[in-house]
C-alpha cells in the first residue's frame, strides 16, 4: 500500500508565468502520515459564493410552498435534484433599497444593497454605500488563500456616469464593495479570470506561453511529476480528475476565443467573451469551482447580469429585454416570458451547484463544504418591491446549515441579519452590517 507523504496545503505547481494551486488532498492533513487517519469535513474550509440576478421574479411561480418542508416552485424545478442540499428563506427585506426620499432608481438600489444592505447615496459622482458581506469575509479570511476573493460577471462594469435616475453606474454594475466608496470590479473575460487564478502576474512569461500555445498543465509538468511520487492512490486519482477538468476548461475558453477571431479575423482578440450567455455563465461557474477546489480563494461573487439588465434570451424564445418585460403590468405573455427567464437563470445556478457537488472532498463534496447565496435585490420587479426577496441558500457549510427546508420569517426581517449569520459561518464575525438588527439564528444547526 502506498501512503501519502505529508505536503503543505499551500504548495503550488510552478512554470512559465504559472502558479497553479491544488485541490485539498489527504496528504495535506496533519495526520497524513498515519495509516488510521481519516480526513473529515472538519478539515475542509468553508467557501462562500454570492450569485446575483436582476429584475426580480414572477413571485407565485418562484416562491416555495408554505411550511417548513421545502417544496420548490415551478421556476426552480431545475434545482430539484439538489433539493436536499438547499435552504430557502422567505420574508427577507432590503429596506435601504426602497425609494424613501430619493425617488426613482430602484434597480441601482437593488444592486448596490444586495450584499451591503446599506443606503446608497444618490449621486453620479461621489458614490457611497457600504462594505459588502463578501468583502467583510475576505478581510478576515482572505489571508489564508492566494486570492482574498474573486468577483465575476458576464457584463462589464461602468463606474462613471448615471445609469438609473441619477444613480451612478457603479451601483448597477457592482454587488461587491471593498469600502463604502470603492466597488470591487468584476472580471467578465474567462481568459483573464483564468489567468488571475493561475498566473503569476509575469506578463512577459504569459506572452511567451501564449506564443508557444502551451497549456497551463504543460508548463507545470515537471513539478507535477515530482508531486506524483509523494501521493497515495486516492490523491493521485483526485489530481488526475482535477487536471482533466482544468484542461477541459482551457479548451472551452480557447474555443470561445476562436469564435471571436472568426467574427473579426483582422483584429487581435486574445481575450474574448463568449457570445452565448449560457456558455459564458457556465465558464464563469467552472472558474469559481476551480477557485474553491484549489483553495485559491474561499470567497466569490458572480453577477448573471447588471442590475436593471435588459438582455434578451432568444435561445429560450424571449426576444424582448429582461428589464423591459419585468414591467409586465400583468400582461399574460410578458409574465410567461419573465417566468421563462427565471427558470433559465435557475438552470445556470443548477449547473454551478452540480459542478460543486461533483467534486469529492473529505467528508462530503465541495457543495457540502460551501454556502452559496442566490437571489435578487427585488422580489416583484413590476412594482419594484424590496421585501420577501427571492433567496436560495445552497450547500451545508460543513454541517453548519440544516438543508432541505423552507425558513419562513416575518415580512420585514433585514437581509443584513442573514449576512451576519453567513459571516459567523465562514469564521468572519462582525458586530453589524448595513441595517442589521441581529443574527438569523434559524439558518444554523447550532
Amino acid at each position: 500500500m502506498i501512503h501519502n507523504q505529508q505536503i503543505n496545503r499551500r504548495i503550488m505547481l510552478r512554470g512559465l508565468g504559472v502558479a497553479m494551486g491544488l485541490p485539498l488532498l489527504e496528504a495535506m492533513t496533519p495526520m497524513a502520515r498515519s495509516v488510521m487517519a481519516a480526513p473529515s469535513s472538519k478539515t475542509m474550509p468553508t467557501r462562500m459564493a454570492c450569485v446575483f440576478f436582476p429584475n426580480g421574479v414572477i413571485v407565485p411561480k418562484w416562491r416555495p410552498a408554505k411550511g417548513p418542508e421545502l417544496v420548490l416552485g415551478e421556476s426552480l424545478q431545475a434545482l430539484q435534484p439538489l433539493k436536499h442540499k438547499l435552504t430557502m428563506v422567505s420574508g427577507l427585506a432590503l429596506d435601504n433599497g426602497r425609494a424613501k426620499k430619493d425617488g426613482a432608481g430602484d434597480h441601482a438600489r437593488a444592486g448596490s444593497t444586495f450584499l451591503t444592505a446599506a443606503r446608497p447615496v444618490k449621486t453620479s459622482t461621489d458614490i457611497k454605500v457600504g462594505v459588502s458581506v463578501d468583502q467583510l469575509a475576505a478581510q478576515q479570511i482572505g489571508q489564508e488563500t492566494r486570492l482574498a476573493s474573486i468577483e465575476l460577471g458576464v457584463l462589464g462594469s461602468r463606474n462613471a456616469g448615471s445609469c438609473d435616475s441619477g444613480y451612478s453606474c457603479a451601483y448597477s454594475s457592482n454587488v461587491s464593495w471593498r469600502s463604502e466608496n470603492q466597488p470591487a470590479a468584476k472580471e467578465t473575460v474567462p481568459r483573464l479570470a483564468f489567468e488571475r487564478l493561475f498566473g503569476t502576474g509575469d506578463n512577459a512569461a504569459t506572452r511567451e506561453r501564449d506564443f508557444y500555445r502551451k497549456s497551463i498543465l504543460d508548463v507545470v509538468a515537471q513539478d507535477a511529476r515530482k508531486l506524483d511520487k509523494k501521493l497515495g492512490t486516492t490523491d493521485r486519482r483526485k489530481i488526475d480528475e482535477y487536471f482533466t477538468g482544468v484542461r477541459e476548461l482551457e479548451r472551452r475558453i480557447e474555443m470561445t476565443e476562436a469564435e471571436d477571431r472568426k467574427g473579426v479575423p483582422d483584429l487581435e482578440l486574445p481575450h474574448g467573451r463568449p457570445k452565448q450567455f449560457v456558455e459564458h455563465a457556465d465558464l464563469m461557474s467552472d472558474l469559481m469551482v476551480v477557485a474553491f477546489q484549489t483553495d485559491a480563494t474561499r470567497v466569490a461573487t458572480f453577477m448573471l447580469d447588471n442590475a436593471g439588465g435588459n438582455r434578451s434570451y432568444p435561445d429560450i424564445g424571449v426576444n424582448d429585454g429582461h428589464h423591459q418585460i419585468s414591467h409586465h403590468s400583468n400582461h399574460e405573455g410578458k409574465v410567461a416570458n419573465l417566468q421563462k427567464i427565471d427558470a433559465h437563470l435557475a438552470e445556470r445556478l443548477a449547473y454551478f451547484l452540480q459542478k460543486l457537488d461533483s467534486v469529492q472532498e473529505a467528508g462530503g463534496t465541495l457543495l457540502d463544504h460551501s454556502m452559496v447565496l442566490y437571489g435578487s435585490g427585488l422580489s416583484d420587479g413590476n412594482r419594484h418591491r424590496h421585501e420577501d426577496l427571492p433567496i436560495v441558500i445552497a450547500g451545508g457549510a460543513r454541517g453548519r446549515i440544516k438543508t432541505n427546508r423552507h425558513i419562513e420569517l416575518g415580512e420585514e426581517t433585514p437581509m443584513a441579519n442573514l449576512f451576519m449569520s453567513m459571516l459567523d459561518i465562514v469564521g468572519a464575525p462582525v458586530e453589524s452590517i448595513g441595517d442589521s438588527t441581529g443574527r438569523l439564528d434559524q439558518l444554523t444547526t447550532s
